[in-house]
């Protein structure tokens, strides 16, 4: 699906319509000392690899895209739950 690259939408921090740039999420490096990944790694511990077995098929052949929507007036960014497609293709838009 094609999506534009610039849209006007309600910035919460302007409190007005304004344009915003929309970039794709993408997730963070997994930090080593976070609890959850410490907790995960004592878990594992004596296992050849890992303790659970790897699922061979998916539920879902698609997965949501989160959007990530930013203010071009005071660069607030905010995120916003997408649709669930296959492919999200941002695309610039020529007035």
């Amino acid at each position: 699906m094609k999506f534009p690259k610039l849209v006007k939408a309600y910035c919460p921090k302007c409190k007005t319509h304004t344009d915003h740039s929309i970039s794709l999420y993408k997730g963070g490096k997994r930090r080593e000392i976070a609890e959850g990944q410490r907790r995960y790694n004592r878990k594992n511990l004596g296992y050849g690899s890992t303790r659970k077995p790897v699922p061979k098929r998916f539920a879902k052949v698609t997965k949501k895209q989160t959007l990530m929507f930013k203010c071009q007036k005071c660069g607030y960014t905010y995120s916003k739950l997408g649709m669930r497609v296959k492919k999200l293709e941002l695309v610039e838009v020529i007035k």
